[in-house]
């Protein structure tokens, strides 16, 4: 059980570590630097977040994943609880 527990704390930190990277994206244009490197830093930077954010996800397992890609789903944020909550 303990291996398994120090897999999904790994993952889960992989994907909220993956967040700076895709945060850093917009302000990436307004630095002052070559066209080439802001190319260059942006690849960069889209290429770490995803990788850490699948690594995370493949660490954490399906279950756990798909409930934590939800929360990062726009069209979930403002829906309201499931009726099942509400009932117990």
């Amino acid at each position: 059980m303990k291996k398994k527990n120090w897999r999904i704390r790994v993952g889960i930190l992989l994907i909220v570590f993956c967040i700076p990277f895709f945060l850093f994206l917009p302000a990436i244009p307004f630095l002052e630097m070559e066209a080439k490197s802001k190319i260059t830093l942006s690849t960069i930077s889209l290429i770490i977040g995803e990788v850490m954010f699948w690594v995370g996800g493949i660490l954490v397992g399906k279950e756990l994943f798909v409930k934590y890609k939800s929360y990062f789903n726009p069209k979930n944020w403002f829906k309201k609880g499931d009726k099942n909550k509400e009932s117990q």
